[in-house]
């Protein structure tokens, strides 16, 4: 009788670099078709210079871990210039670096560095909206009424007999009316200005051929700068139906995923914009020379490929499979997967018609389980099911990160890419007892709309046992971390077996050299006792437990990796609840 957590693979835990891809995975310019891609939160990832803050120069010097970790890219949320009403997500300048983060010296040296570590950049674009600081908005303050400056926005005149009301009935995802009154030069009560998230940032007019001709030009400044591709904010609400038509009270409209179209998110205009799109970034595909470094040898690394990535909230898989048709985007986040519960009936049905909806169009699935807006799913699996995916209690710490080990198993073996959000290697949970006075989320303030508690997945990230800030900069931070927090650094778990990073580090390496994982369209579903999720791809299986009892499976072959303790006797495997195993039967 064996009882193991990875049997033999522990010896590639933690190595100088990331393990080399088997040669057969590596397909030119689709690097992106299995590729595991780290946000970065760049004000809670590291800081270079001790004010608390985040920074380009504070990531550039942590690239090595990432590399070291294994990951294939990484996304950098917004460092744009901003008065960070909405933590960088309100841009008042796309060409220009916030003085918090840096300058565009910076952000050249760290497309550099990450390429000559054989990492690939991909950086945030905000087409929805703008700063209300932005010069084009400024310009349509001041000019008034009827000038053309305002038709880059959606200004309109307001309801009522002395227009002291909205010009329609939606709402604001932050909560309270989309629309704002303004002042007019002259000093009266005027317009009134659409703002589906902060009054701070008002949504463009995307029928208004400045605005694409705006970001087209954007595009190729950062395709320039060396980038090598763009996470498209609110990817599905750039096109608001015609007349801008009143809801009608639904009471459903505050809901990023809900099964509705609303018209202001998911139009089937948006696709005309991003056909656009597409022929820029193929032009830059095509001339892409990769990185020279010794670290980039192996890594998958090919001329071109320059990717876009939607956040798309639709209603259904099928909606965001729009997204990625072969002349569109690459990827779109799939949320359905992110929002369903440790549940194995549940993830079974949504990774089918995943994989069913993305077949069609030739796009791989992309997976994700945390990110800057969500609660951690370490915290999420901590609570009840049916709270969605802003929680405020941070329930059963054990439990929550016992299935989130087994919950990031089950997403790396399945068909496509996966992103991962920083901190979620290390097991953090969310910080849920924030003083009111520290928090930022604008929508906090806001009484209504989403919860208002993203603070909490945004505390700065600890990489030591000790100092003011575990290590994430010389002085404190922005936010506050936990005392708890020093056992989970990336000091404390480095080379620990059976820490959540050691866990991590060697998910990617078996996943970059095994040639049965990353890539594909399907699965072989097995036949498996309640509550457990069994497949096979190729020479590959994955079992995940999600049920509240230990099972006994097959063993299909050596064990490569598992996500808790495990038992195999008689050719029998016995698997706990809430945990992830992973066989090669080769």
């Amino acid at each position: 009788m064996t009882s193991l957590r990875t049997k033999d693979a522990m010896s590639q835990q933690h190595s100088a670099l990331a393990p080399a891809p088997n040669p057969a995975k590596v397909q030119r310019g689709d690097w992106w078709r299995d590729a595991v891609i780290y946000q970065v939160y760049p004000r809670s990832f590291a800081d270079s210079n001790g004010d608390g803050m985040g920074d380009l120069e504070g990531v550039r010097s942590r690239l090595p871990y990432l590399r070291d970790l294994g990951v294939d890219a990484v996304w950098l949320s917004p460092f744009y210039a901003s008065p960070q009403a909405d933590a960088g997500y309100d841009v008042a300048d796309y060409r220009a670096v916030d003085p918090m983060f840096g300058n565009l010296l910076d952000a050249d040296a760290l497309i550099r560095d990450a390429h000559e570590l054989g990492l690939r950049i991909i950086v945030d674009l905000v087409p929805n909206h703008s700063s209300d600081q932005h010069e084009w908005f400024k310009r349509a303050l001041r000019e008034g009424p009827g000038s053309p400056s305002r038709e880059r926005y959606h200004f309109r005149p307001g309801k009522g007999e002395n227009g002291e009301l909205p010009p329609n009935d939606w709402e604001s995802i932050f909560g309270g009316p989309a629309w704002t009154r303004v002042t007019e030069p002259d000093g009266t009560l005027g317009e009134w200005y659409l703002h589906l998230f902060a009054p701070e940032q008002p949504d463009f007019n995307w029928e208004h051929p400045a605005v694409g001709d705006e970001f087209r030009s954007i595009l190729r400044f950062w395709l320039d700068m060396g980038v090598d591709g763009f996470r498209i904010d609110v990817a599905h609400g750039m096109v608001k139906a015609e007349g801008l038509p009143d809801i009608g009270g639904s009471g459903d409209q505050l809901k990023l995923l809900g099964n509705d179209v609303m018209p202001f998110f998911d139009q089937d205009g948006v696709h005309a914009i991003y056909r656009q799109w597409r022929t820029i970034l193929d032009e830059y595909s095509g001339s892409k020379k990769g990185p020279e470094g010794p670290s980039a040898e192996g890594r998958g690394w090919e001329t071109g490929g320059r990717i876009f990535v939607a956040e798309a909230w639709t209603p259904t898989v099928e909606r965001t499979a729009n997204y990625v048709r072969p002349d569109e985007l690459h990827q779109a986040f799939n949320f359905q997967y992110l929002g369903t519960e440790w549940d194995a009936e549940e993830l079974r049905k949504v990774v089918d018609r995943t994989l069913d909806a993305m077949r069609p169009v030739g796009a791989p699935a992309t997976w994700v389980l945390s990110n800057h807006d969500v609660t951690r799913h370490a915290t999420r699996f901590a609570n009840p099911p049916g709270l969605g995916t802003q929680i405020r209690t941070a329930g059963d710490r054990e439990l929550g990160l016992r299935r989130a080990r087994a919950a990031t198993l089950l997403m790396l073996a399945l068909p496509g890419s996966a992103y991962v959000y920083q901190g979620e290697e290390l097991g953090l949970p969310d910080v849920v007892d924030l003083p009111d006075e520290v928090r930022q989320d604008p929508a906090y303030f806001r009484g209504e709309g989403q919860d208002g508690f993203r603070d909490g997945c945004r505390v700065p990230i600890p990489w030591t046992r000790e100092g003011s800030s575990y290590g994430f900069g010389a002085g404190g931070s922005w936010l506050p971390q936990p005392a708890e927090w020093a056992e989970l650094s990336v000091e404390a778990q480095t080379g620990v077996e059976g820490t959540t990073l050691e866990l991590y580090r060697t998910a990617f390496g078996i996943r970059r050299t095994h040639p049965d994982l990353g890539a594909g369209e399907s699965v072989e579903w097995l036949r498996a006792p309640e509550g457990v999720l069994a497949f096979r791809r190729g020479e590959f299986v994955c079992v995940a437990n999600t049920s509240g009892e230990s099972v006994t499976t097959p063993s299909y072959g050596r064990v490569l990796l598992a996500s808790g303790e495990i038992t195999e006797a008689d050719g029998e495997t016995k698997v706990p609840s809430d945990t992830t195993v992973w066989w090669t039967t080769a």
